[in-house]
């Protein structure tokens, strides 16, 4: 059963810290495979490795038995020729660059988005998670917070404590609607 894996969904995975299998949510993907999780209970960030007895990923221990197996023995590393380079330039093609928001913690970003950056200069956000996004610049990938900002009407307003008159902490005033009784017209009288 293929399942379609994204970031910020989670999946069951061997945490190194816990040394178990546990719920951790999807930090980083490459292409389809799963790369890097956080153990929902440690809190842990490390590289996916697929609960033992799935089809994802060897498990870590599998790789080291010293008998013999059935498996048909690793390939090795994939060669430079093999693998697929994309330059930063290549992951801005196509992209509006002259409309491109300058960051500000208040905007609220998704991925794909390309930013301007007052030092950093052009990036373009990867991921997002909560209030943070990973935003990869020429030179380095950046973790920034974004969606700190909001209408007012989003934050909640001060209300300052009135300013009525209570009773002792252990004898809370009662509110009474009747006006207080007149005094006596002749105080002589009274």
């Amino acid at each position: 059963m293929a399942t379609n894996h994204k970031v910020g969904g989670e999946v069951d995975a061997f945490c190194t810290r816990c040394r178990l299998t546990l719920a951790h949510t999807i930090l980083a993907m490459v292409g389809t495979k799963i790369a890097r999780v956080r153990c929902n209970t440690c809190g842990g960030d490390h590289v996916y490795r697929s609960a033992p007895g799935t089809t994802d990923r060897p498990s870590p221990s599998s790789s080291r038995s010293g008998g013999t197996s059935s498996r048909a023995p690793r390939a090795g590393r994939a060669t430079a020729e093999e693998k697929i380079i994309i330059s930063f330039e290549e992951q801005l093609a196509g992209k509006d660059l002259a409309n491109a928001p300058k960051y500000s913690p208040k905007d609220t970003y998704k991925v794909e988005q390309v930013i301007q950056h007052p030092t950093f200069g052009l990036g373009l956000v990867t991921a997002v998670r909560g209030n943070k996004v990973d935003i990869t610049f020429k030179s380095e990938t950046k973790t920034l917070v974004h969606a700190l900002g909001g209408a007012p009407a989003d934050k909640p307003a001060f209300n300052p404590p009135s300013a009525k008159a209570t009773g002792p902490a252990d004898k809370p005033v009662t509110e009474t609607t009747e006006e207080p009784a007149s005094p006596p017209a002749n105080p002589a009288e009274g």
